[in-house]
């Protein structure tokens, strides 16, 4: 087991350590590990809701964690201009810079 804190511990476990152990138990030691999925195919349906959404502040981590899940840099664009027409410009033109990002820090 790491001993590393989680994604959800280093974000918010100082604060909100409840939440935080339902972060890491709940959604991704359950959600994310129903075998009905894969985890590609969740990230690409969690980055499409976060765009859609306009939830930019979870669309960095989930846009990694979708590239780290065999998600293509290429199939996220698509996927962002694809949403341009179902849920408004704005939104995909926000995921945008945010992608653009987080493909630069990953060299991508």
């Amino acid at each position: 087991m790491s001993t590393s804190p989680t994604p959800a511990r280093q974000a918010f476990g100082d604060i909100a350590p409840a939440l935080a152990d339902y972060t890491d138990q709940m959604l991704f030691g359950d959600v994310w590990q129903r075998p009905g999925l894969a985890p590609r195919e969740r990230s690409l349906i969690t980055v499409a809701s976060l765009v859609a959404l306009y939830r930019v502040n979870e669309l960095p981590f989930h846009l990694g964690k979708a590239l780290d899940n065999g998600v293509s840099r290429d199939e996220l664009i698509e996927l962002i201009t694809h949403l341009a027409f179902y849920s408004g410009w704005p939104t995909a033109s926000s995921a945008l810079p945010i992608a653009r990002r987080v493909f630069e820090e990953r060299g991508l």
